[in-house]
């Protein structure tokens, strides 16, 4: 999460949508896969303990863009990574804390 708010700073809508960001994209699309797929990783345990994050969601976003055969959606992957992406990285950190704190 910390990566895309990286690649994204000073960046907006028009440049990151550009055929001359591609690489950007590339790089933000792939941090939303393995986000997704560490997501599927969670144990049932830990997801029910947290239900108020979108787990379903998270991983559903991962299986959309591994398996978009015709193309991704970038409008998708805007609105992923400057809407949602700050909002979760909150909530996570707060969940790794706690279960810091729990060990």
């Amino acid at each position: 999460m910390l990566t895309i708010e990286e690649y994204l700073q000073n960046i907006d809508y028009d440049e990151f949508i550009s055929n001359r960001k591609k690489l950007l994209r590339d790089g933000i699309v792939r941090q939303i896969e393995i986000i997704g797929e560490a997501t599927k990783n969670l144990s049932d345990n830990m997801r029910k303990k947290y239900p108020d994050i979108p787990w379903k969601d998270m991983a559903g976003m991962r299986d959309k863009l591994i398996h978009s055969y015709f193309g991704v959606d970038f409008d998708a992957v805007w609105e992923t990574a400057e809407n949602d992406i700050p909002t979760l990285k909150g909530k996570i950190q707060n969940i790794i804390k706690a279960e810091e704190d729990n060990v």
